[in-house]
């Protein structure tokens, strides 16, 4: 069983900068895709960025030029470095793991709070 962990979330001003992290415990059996989604409330969660196993990577509009994924291999960890936040970008955000035989795995969320 693959069980994705995400930390770094937390409260920060607009245009600050925050890290978040998602490290998988369990083995991973073939190529996946590591992302990051984020819900608002009274939203539908929506996809922020992912990377595949061979670095390619997808952003939303939204956080185009903003926010960069990237991840370690060997660590079993995806990255989301988020800068220039805005009150939008407000959210619960989530890791999913998608592998090819295993099935999506999701993460519990981290709350990220950006304050105007």
């Amino acid at each position: 069983q693959v069980q994705p962990v995400e930390s770094g979330g937390g409260l920060v001003q607009a245009g600050g900068s925050l890290t978040l992290s998602c490290a998988a415990s369990g083995r991973i059996l073939s190529s996946n895709v590591m992302g990051w989604y984020r819900q608002a409330p009274g939203t539908a969660r929506e996809l922020v960025a992912v990377i595949s196993s061979g670095g390619s990577t997808n952003y939303a509009d939204s956080v185009q030029g903003r926010f960069t994924i990237s991840r370690d291999n060997a660590k079993k960890t995806v990255y989301l470095q988020m800068n220039s936040l805005k009150p939008e970008d407000t959210a619960v955000y989530y890791c999913k793991i998608e592998t090819f035989y295993q099935g999506n795995f999701w993460g519990q969320g981290t709350q990220v709070t950006v304050s105007s």
